[in-house]
């Protein structure tokens, strides 16, 4: 039985698509003014968010979401990064302010933007604090990140996050991710998660030398010796190796996949945490876009790992949310010409004969995520 003071963490089952969206989608795309499959993934994109509103045509996002996720790590302390600490408390009011990166993208792309603090070790302002579980995560190297009850109560945060955003009118949700160090994290869970090695995780992260990257696979290294122990429990994981932003992060994608809301995935540090998410959650992936292909090296093992394929790939390695940001035009776009391309019919132009017709568009397991 479950300790009475411990909040039992359970997700509900994950929906499925809608196949008939989805079947309606791809023969819509069949039937409208250009060639078929002329408009490569844009066409997938499509069909894709027609399966998951269940709905076709696709309706326009009517209040896309990025929820940034902020947190201290204490194995920041090993000089793991090129910055200290307390920028993480200076970056939350600066997207607060609306000055980082990731309002930017946001305000180009029609998307509202909130930072909450989950474990920021600083003390930030009651509206962003209402969620927090403590200040900074333990060193993962050398002790838990955090207790059993604080593991417990950042995955419900999270999941209460989810449910305030959707409950709010959110019908796209986009994570992203504040914390100097928390790369390290992430490079532990994938690792364990993947039967990595340190060697195969361990990115420059904000621009380390290799002084800093020697360091940082250390951590990265006495973490999973630990973390391979618990593998198999994605809550002992997370208690172990994760911190409180990411543990909270894992628990906000799986409750978005099981209110069937549809999620861009941003890069490595939030792609750790949706692995973690779809064992809370199995199905939880079905529900989530990868926005970028980041070039942090642990990125490409998350993408492998989920069988997702990128809608980007800039060459990006910010965080916050930033690449699933810059990919939301374009899945924008791709609801657009679903629903407001005129048909061949309407158009009053001659349509393809039977032979050409066999090009008609057909979506991938990799559009399907």
């Amino acid at each position: 039985m479950d300790d009475p003071n411990r909040p039992p963490v359970e997700f509900g089952a994950v929906p499925s698509p809608d196949d008939q969206a989805h079947r309606r989608a791809v023969a819509r795309h069949g039937e409208l003014t250009k060639p078929a499959g002329s408009l490569g993934r844009m066409e997938e994109l499509g069909v894709w968010i027609a399966a998951r509103q269940g709905n076709c045509p696709p309706r326009r996002f009517a209040r896309p979401r990025a929820v940034v996720f902020a947190g201290d790590h204490g194995v920041a302390r090993n000089g793991v990064s090129a910055y200290p600490s307390e920028v993480t408390t200076q970056m939350v009011s600066n997207i607060r302010s609306g000055g980082a990166a990731i309002n930017a993208l946001a305000a180009n792309a029609g998307a509202g933007v909130r930072v909450v603090d989950i474990s920021v070790d600083g003390a930030t302002e009651e509206a962003v604090s209402a969620h927090k579980i403590r200040r900074s995560s333990g060193s993962l190297d050398v002790e838990d990140a955090l207790t059993e009850q604080e593991v417990r109560s950042a995955v419900l945060a999270g999941r209460a996050l989810a449910d305030e955003e959707i409950d709010a009118g959110a019908d796209l949700l986009i994570a992203g991710e504040m914390g100097i160090g928390n790369t390290t994290p992430a490079a532990v869970l994938i690792a364990a998660l993947t039967s990595s090695e340190p060697v195969a995780v361990v990115g420059r992260g904000t621009g380390i030398d290799d002084t800093a990257w020697i360091r940082k696979t250390a951590a990265v290294r006495d973490g999973l010796r630990r973390a391979r122990r618990v593998s198999d429990d994605p809550l002992a994981l997370l208690r172990t190796s994760a911190g409180a932003d990411l543990a909270a992060m894992a628990g906000f994608l799986a409750q978005a996949s099981v209110r069937g809301t549809p999620v861009i995935l941003d890069g490595m540090v939030v792609g750790s945490a949706a692995m973690v998410a779809e064992e809370l959650a199995p199905g939880a992936v079905r529900w989530w876009l990868a926005g970028h292909r980041s070039v942090e090296p642990a990125a490409a093992l998350v993408l492998d790992h989920l069988d997702l394929r990128p809608v980007l790939d800039m060459d990006m390695r910010l965080g916050e949310g930033s690449g699933a940001m810059a990919a939301l035009p374009v899945v924008n776009a791709a609801v657009r010409v679903l629903a407001e391309m005129s048909t061949f019919e309407q158009a009053g132009i001659r349509g393809p004969t039977g032979a050409e017709a066999t090009g008609r568009t057909e979506v991938t397991s990799d559009a399907e995520g």
